[in-house]
């Protein structure tokens, strides 16, 4: 009976990235998708007769595996991310709130400088800041046990006004989860790989195209010129086990054989295929426990002349949390407004939602004209909730079943719910199942 090598199950960024890898080291990888698309909840969409994401995102120079990913399929980073020294302006309705800028120095000299220099704190909130670089540096902010980030911030001396303006902003950014739930261990994680190795990991890399285009169409591309195969529209509804071995999985179709299978959905779709599945059940448990964070997109289109005094700011004192300028994917008059985690956004409607935003936007910058179009989207379950403790409850990459492995942002990455963490997981699986199929008589059981 003939074979394929190895099958991922799920065309989001981890199953694109294990295929692409699994590619490039000589395999034929067969990746399923349930969807028309791929990318996951990380694909475009149409609006306006523009070519938009499911959700804005933002890449910064630490993501190695991302760049290094994009350069395998013959996407070159420098052409692909305007790529800016990292310049954060939080704005509110009375004029600046906070502008950080990185000087052009050694890490991590440059993000002690940044702080230090901060404009629109006062220097009691710098001074904080300064020393919480410095423990950053000095790796002397704990993490024996995980706690909330709101109460590392307490328990560092940072200001009422440091966190309302810096890191409550900061911590929806990068964890999708409310400042006083999230797992300070996850943050910390993320600051060191930003801003403790090289000045250029903490720069901003604004995606000029859409992510379809980006990755997801160039991965697709790559690994069927490899030789590999992408099927979508192909929803599988069984994996077929024996005597603790995967032995392939099932669509309706019919029965796809491999010796290696790659889980690269959600957790929640990993706990339906385990359910019937004795070895799986304490996986099962582990996906079940998986809580989740929306996050809100609203797109305004402006006339063309309109635009940000940069690709990004940050929003104070209403609904909307951060703004990009979509004119960088030559989009000119685009505007993407993100609203992370709980708020009160969740209770609007739609038409609320957009005339709220669009009078906060008016209010900050009263020489605009109104806007022509608006588009929504709300992903109810767009990240896991990077709450305390999440990282005991991550699986690993080896599941109990002999070849059958797991990808996602959600498994042990030692990163919240990015496109990075879900990239490194899946060249991880990648390189397991690669090594299991050169090992075939090695047992690969946990």
């Amino acid at each position: 009976m003939k074979r394929d090598p190895v099958i991922i199950v799920g065309a989001g960024w981890a199953g694109l990235a294990a295929a692409t890898r699994l590619a490039g080291l000589g395999n034929r990888p067969l990746l399923l998708e349930s969807a028309r698309q791929p990318g996951g909840r990380a694909r475009k969409v149409a609006f306006a007769g523009h070519a938009v994401d499911n959700g804005q995102h933002l890449f910064i120079g630490a993501y190695h595996s991302t760049l290094a990913l994009l350069q395998q399929i013959g996407v070159s980073p420098e052409s692909a991310f305007e790529r800016r020294r990292l310049h954060l302006q939080v704005h509110n309705s009375r004029g600046t709130g906070l502008e950080l800028r990185a000087p052009r120095l050694p890490a991590p000299l440059h993000l002690l400088w940044a702080l230090l220099g901060a404009r629109g704190l006062t220097f009691a909130s710098r001074r904080q800041a300064l020393k919480f670089g410095w423990r950053l540096w000095r790796n002397r902010l704990g993490g024996e046990t995980d706690q909330s980030l709101l109460a590392l911030l307490q328990q560092t001396g940072q200001p009422p006004e440091l966190i309302q303006k810096f890191w409550n902003p900061l911590c929806l950014a990068v964890m999708n989860t409310p400042l006083a739930d999230s797992s300070a261990a996850l943050f910390v994680n993320v600051l060191r790989d930003t801003f403790l190795h090289q000045r250029r990991d903490s720069d901003l890399l604004y995606a000029r195209h859409d992510l379809g285009t980006l990755f997801n169409e160039p991965a697709m591309e790559y690994i069927e010129q490899q030789g590999g195969e992408v099927r979508l529209g192909q929803r599988v509804s069984q994996l077929v086990i024996e005597d603790q071995q995967i032995k392939g999985v099932r669509t309706a179709a019919g029965e796809l054989h491999a010796d290696q299978v790659i889980l690269a959905v959600p957790p929640h779709a990993v706990s339906a295929l385990s359910q019937t599945q004795p070895a799986l059940a304490g996986l099962q448990q582990q996906c079940d426990a998986f809580t989740y964070e929306p996050i809100c997109t609203v797109y305004l289109q402006y006339p063309p002349r309109v635009q940000l005094p940069q690709p990004m700011l940050g929003l104070l004192g209403g609904l909307g949390q951060w703004v990009f300028d979509r004119g960088v994917y030559d989009q000119p008059g685009l505007l993407a407004v993100v609203l992370s985690s709980q708020g009160e956004h969740l209770q609007l409607d739609n038409p609320q939602l957009i005339d709220r935003l669009a009078q906060e936007l008016a209010t900050l910058f009263p020489d605009w004209p109104a806007h022509e179009q608006a588009y929504v989207l709300r992903e109810k379950r767009a990240t896991f909730a990077s709450r305390v403790g999440i990282n005991a409850q991550r699986p690993d990459h080896r599941t109990a079943i002999n070849g059958l492995w797991l990808a996602g942002d959600y498994t042990h990455t030692g990163y919240p719910a990015t496109l990075e963490g879900a990239v490194r997981s899946g060249v991880q699986c990648a390189t397991l199942a690669h090594q299991a199929l050169q090992n075939p008589d090695q047992d690969a059981s946990p």
